[in-house]
């Protein structure tokens, strides 16, 4: 710049001083307020597009601290509804113990009402558990906690879900499958094929199982042995988180033939034909019973003799009774509605006559169990209802021996949902837990990343700031200089 020489109204090296003055002193304040911030964006006009990234991580960062305290919370949730859990199982346990003593027969009728009292308070402590376990005033157990949302993530979407089902004694247990129509009929495998509650064969087809883990099918044939479908249920287990269970028995008015004898062969097998055959011979009742159990260890069949004083065949795997070849004595299966007398030359509709007398092949009944409810497709086949039923924990009663082994299966499946649901927890606190850990490496790189946009460089601001300021007393000197020659000017006027 330059201006008319000797002029005294315009100084252009004063203002080109000023002007090195004006900029030294706007980056010394620049400078300096970063010095005291630690920020070298200080507000949108240090650097817009900075100024724009740097709200973001923040934003970011904010949210990501957030969700941790989340997680937190949900942790803490997590671990209370895992330790109300452990004591109901401590609970449950105490239970299985009652039941197994209950069921060894030995206790008299007082002990085992006794038994039972203790049961009822047990089963109350279970649902006391279930309905006073909160957090932070929020029922965790009773079956109100359902389609819970964690927030874990800084945006919309990043959540965790979580149901807890209803831990209450009256709403843990079995779920199993009636007998359809109510009927607990004994089905027999010779004769007709159809599937009716009147003592007739199983119906071939496939058994559609739907469990709380999935789906699978298992195929039934006429003639094929309870304990043989309770086999091929309990392969696909895993899949569908059903089991099957298995037992056949047989009740039967039994008469003697001349001078009270009996005289057939006895056997099992897993379809019509009969396997483990034994060749019973015996007078009386009490005679055929012992006769039937002397060979128990081959047929795996037992017998007793009722109140009403009928014959009890009992095979407890579930696999099919037989009985060919009576030549001696009449036998009447009372337990099956609408089966045919059968004996001698005796036989119906349900029975095929066969050399030297009838034969009987008797199917038993499946049991189908699981902690969840399930549904079976077809189930009729087999003679049972196709949607499960819940036995609970709290119908449970020890006071028979009978009550006992079935509260035995209850409490088995009580403790089974019980460790489930305790896995689910544990689960679901260990992905959270993976969650908050992420949470922290995410929160420590989002402050790298703002650090690197809006924090300042320290050394280098320092420097700039000395740089400045030299830049600043040296405008002042020019500034100086130039005034001098000024009033060298004003030195020549007379």
């Amino acid at each position: 710049m330059s201006g008319a020489i000797g002029s005294i109204l315009s100084n252009s090296g004063a203002l080109a001083a000023l002007n090195g003055i004006s900029a030294a002193q706007q980056a010394n304040n620049s400078y300096e307020q970063q010095l005291s911030s630690g920020l070298k964006i200080n507000s949108p006009s240090d650097n817009p597009a900075g100024f724009i990234t740097a709200q973001g991580f923040t934003s970011q960062i904010n949210g990501v601290n957030q969700a941790s305290n989340n997680a937190n919370e949900g942790i803490s949730l997590l671990q209370t509804a895992q330790g109300a859990v452990q004591q109901q199982l401590n609970v449950t346990q105490k239970l299985n113990s009652i039941a197994v003593q209950a069921a060894n027969g030995t206790q008299t009728p007082q002990e085992a009402q006794s038994l039972q009292g203790v049961v009822s308070q047990l089963t109350g402590q279970i649902t006391t558990i279930a309905n006073q376990t909160q957090f932070n005033n929020i029922s965790l157990l009773n079956g109100t906690f359902t389609g819970i949302q964690f927030q874990v993530g800084a945006s919309e979407g990043q959540t965790l879900s979580l149901s807890i089902g209803n831990t209450s004694a009256n709403a843990i247990g079995m779920n199993t499958l009636a007998a359809a129509g109510g009927s607990t009929a004994l089905y027999t495998a010779t004769g007709s094929a159809a599937a009716t509650a009147s003592g007739k064969a199983f119906t071939a087809g496939t058994l559609a199982i739907n469990g709380s883990n999935g789906s699978a099918n298992v195929a039934v044939t006429t003639n094929e042995s309870a304990a043989s479908i309770a086999a091929s249920v309990n392969t696909a287990t895993n899949q569908t988180n059903v089991q099957a269970q298995a037992s056949t028995q047989l009740v039967l008015k039994a008469t003697g033939g001349a001078g009270g004898s009996f005289n057939f062969t006895l056997g099992n097998g897993s379809a019509a034909g009969a396997t483990n055959t034994s060749k019973i011979s015996a007078t009386g009742a009490s005679g055929l019973v012992s006769a039937i159990n002397n060979d128990t260890a081959k047929s795996g069949i037992t017998a007793t003799q009722n109140a009403s004083g009928n014959i009890v065949l009992t095979q407890s795997e579930g696999k099919n009774i037989s009985i060919t070849g009576v030549s001696q004595g009449t036998f009447q299966a009372v337990n099956t509605p609408g089966a045919k007398t059968f004996g001698g030359t005796t036989t119906g509709s349900a029975f095929t006559a066969a050399s030297g007398g009838a034969t009987l092949v008797a199917q038993g009944k499946v049991s189908f169990q699981s902690d969840a409810g399930f549904s079976v497709g077809n189930a009729k086949a087999i003679g049972l209802a196709s949607q499960s039923n819940l036995e609970t924990l709290s119908s449970v009663n020890v006071s028979t021996v009978g009550g006992a082994n079935q509260a035995i299966n209850i409490v088995k499946y009580a403790i089974q949902g019980l460790n489930n649901l305790g896995g689910q927890l544990g689960a679901t606190q260990q992905r959270m837990q993976a969650t908050l850990n992420n949470l922290t490496t995410t929160a420590s790189n989002l402050q790298n990343g703002l650090s690197s946009v809006q924090d300042a460089n320290i050394p280098q601001v320092s420097q700039q700031l000395t740089q400045s300021q030299i830049q600043a007393q040296a405008g002042v000197a020019a500034l100086k200089s130039s005034s001098r020659l000024q009033q060298a000017y004003l030195s020549l006027l007379p």
